[in-house]
């Protein structure tokens, strides 16, 4: 790989899949919270999972689980 990162040409090719396959994260990522944010009960929940996630390092399994623990909570009340 170091090689092939000093070639002018086949790094600027690696740079543009980085480039492109951040892009479509991203834009995977907007899509798919638009669809999955629908009402306020799961905006509150993706944002105390989300800083539970950067504040604390939970494991996303363990959030995973909560959620959808809540969640069955949520439909079964």
């Amino acid at each position: 790989m170091p090689r092939l990162r000093r070639s002018p040409t086949a790094g600027a090719v690696l740079d543009g899949v980085t480039f492109a396959s951040l892009a479509l994260m991203a834009v995977v990522s907007w899509q798919l919270g638009r669809a999955a944010l629908v009402d306020r009960f799961t905006v509150c929940f993706a944002g105390i999972a989300l800083f539970a996630l950067v504040r604390y390092r939970v494991n996303s399994a363990w959030l995973m689980g909560a959620a959808g623990l809540i969640g069955l909570a949520a439909i079964l009340t």
